[in-house]
């Protein structure tokens, strides 16, 4: 054993959460020790989840009027207010991926921490529980020996030598040995009893901390679906996938706050246990051993005596002179009484054996193996544990700031999407202009087929080998074109449609300069102008735009 032990240094960040106000339900400041059994110290831990629950309702209140705000405020949607809006939804939906894959990789590294420290812990009560499981063995099995088999022993050989009373004398003193050797190991404190709690705790935190990874691993990989789903939305302008998404979001925002409470309560319970864990300790288990053998196994130097020594040392003795005692009479007695020679063979093999024992029981109640599990432990728990729900509760932070961010974005979104529906639905069907016309043309060919204004610059032989002759264009009057607006219903709006079935271009074209240009190339080409006659003669005349 080493001269100078390695003592246990609680974290710094146990003392800084080990210093958080600790006040109860009736808003009254309690002391911060360890002290789980208390209702005050409870409510303490209750109060840091309440105060989870009063952030998470001035985050629902401030997105509550956010939200008033944003459907109360409309804005006109003009054309250059479109694009400034459009942006600060691209950036929002950018910002609230980038702060969810932060959070969530977080979130995956302190979940990973804490099964770590929780695995720590585990396996060093596991082992603890080996040790005294051994020590409870070995004494059981030494004392059974005792008892039993070298009684029964003695008693054979007392009848053997029944006739030399020196050789009596040195039974009975055996006996006397044995049960001092009895006494000794009753002496040693019942670990049965510590032995069940430790499996007992081992086995209900290893299942708490298993569900426990299970919820996070849900829950990091729901607020990853959520965030990919609601930039899915946005990308395709699906109305319902926002909103679902914006549910789901809110439900998310939810369980983000609630998880932040209950690592928050965690870390501060477990910081108070981590900054003085040998005082509660000792307070725990002075019912079950003694004080001064739980301070030999939390404070293991040499300074401190050993609690066993005495009664190990006499164990030890009393072997020694049993086993000095049969080896007189296996020298002397048994060339007089040789049937004897069998029980002291056996009683020889007896003691051995429990030489073993007593050197094994030495090894286990000594303080170094106990000591080590419980510095592993409380390295576990105060070290990757705490350190693992810090991360927890900084993932549960950026996950209520990711959220929130997109609860802001989405209405926007959706109502940008639903102006631009709107805008789609003011342009008329049958304008062949209109995308959506298009759209319907082409998936379905029994529609009137339309044209727009374009298809008219294409070559004369393409027009006759396509479509029907059109009548000839007049050069009548601009008011005559203009009244056969009549043909849509007087309403101007079909002013710059095509007129549809007579291979003419819009009316519209018929401007004063457009007129020029044509009098300008006739003039060039040394052609006529053309007289203007009340009933045009048929003509294919090509337009080019």
């Amino acid at each position: 054993m080493s001269s100078a032990r390695v003592d246990y240094i609680a974290p710094w960040w146990t003392y800084w959460l080990h210093n958080f106000p600790h006040i109860n339900l009736r808003f009254q400041p309690i002391d911060n020790s360890f002290q789980p059994e208390e209702e005050n110290y409870q409510q303490s831990l209750i109060f840091l989840g309440c105060v989870a629950a009063a952030g998470l309702g001035l985050n629902l209140l401030c997105l509550a009027i956010y939200l008033s705000c944003l459907c109360c405020c409309r804005k006109d949607e003009e054309e250059e207010s479109k694009k400034p809006n459009s942006c600060c939804v691209t950036w929002s939906a950018v910002a609230a991926g980038l702060i969810t894959c932060v959070a969530v990789g977080v979130g995956f590294y302190g979940n990973s921490e804490t099964n770590d420290g929780v695995y720590q812990l585990t396996y060093s009560l596991y082992n603890a529980n080996h040790t005294l499981g051994g020590v409870d063995s070995l004494v059981t099995g030494t004392m059974g020996s005792m008892k039993s088999g070298l009684h029964q022993h003695l008693a054979r050989l007392d009848e053997i030598f029944a006739t030399r009373g020196d050789y009596v004398q040195t039974l009975q003193f055996m006996q006397q040995m044995a049960d001092n050797v009895i006494k000794q190991l009753l002496g040693l404190p019942d670990w049965e009893e510590a032995k069940v709690d430790l499996a007992s705790i081992a086995d209900q935190t290893a299942n708490i901390e298993y569900y426990r990874w299970l919820t996070y691993l849900l829950l990091l990989i729901l607020d990853l679906i959520i965030c990919l789903l609601a930039c899915l939305g946005l990308a395709k302008q699906s109305r319902w996938l926002l909103t679902t998404m914006m549910v789901f979001g809110v439900l998310t925002l939810v369980l983000s706050w609630t998880s932040l409470g209950a690592d928050l309560a965690t870390a501060v319970g477990t910081s108070d246990f981590c900054v003085s864990p040998d005082k509660y300790l000792m307070s725990q288990t002075k019912t079950i051993i003694g004080a001064d053998i739980v301070h030999y196994y939390l404070y293991c130097n040499q300074t401190l005596s050993n609690p066993f020594q005495q009664p190990l040392t006499i164990f030890q003795r009393s072997l020694t002179t049993m086993q000095i005692q049969i080896q007189s009479l296996l020298q002397f007695a048994v060339p007089l009484f040789p049937t004897a020679e069998r029980d002291l063979l056996g009683i020889q093999h007896l003691l051995n054996s429990s030489e073993a024992s007593l050197h094994q029981l030495t090894a286990l109640l000594d303080c170094r193996g106990l000591n080590k599990d419980y510095l592993d432990a409380m390295v576990g728990v105060c070290y990757d544990g705490v350190e693992g729900v810090l991360y927890l509760c900084l993932f549960s932070i950026l996950a209520a700031c990711a959220f929130t961010v997109m609860l802001c974005a989405i209405p926007r979104a959706w109502r940008q999407i639903a102006c631009r529906e709107q805008d789609y639905d003011d342009i008329d069907e049958e304008d062949p202009f209109n995308p959506r016309a298009r759209r319907i043309g082409s998936q379905n060919p029994n529609h009137t087929n339309m044209h727009s204004f374009c298809s008219y610059s294409s070559s004369m032989g393409s027009q006759n080998s396509l479509h029907p002759p059109a009548p000839a264009v007049s050069n009548a009057p601009m008011s005559e074109y203009m009244n056969q607006t009549a043909l849509f219903g007087g309403n101007p709006r079909y002013e710059n449609v095509p007129l549809i079935g007579r291979g003419s271009p819009p009316p519209s074209i018929y401007s004063q300069q457009y007129r020029n240009r044509v009098s300008l190339f006739n003039s060039s080409s040394g052609l006529t102008p053309h007289t203007p006659h009340p009933h045009p003669h048929p003509t294919n005349t090509h337009f080019s735009s």
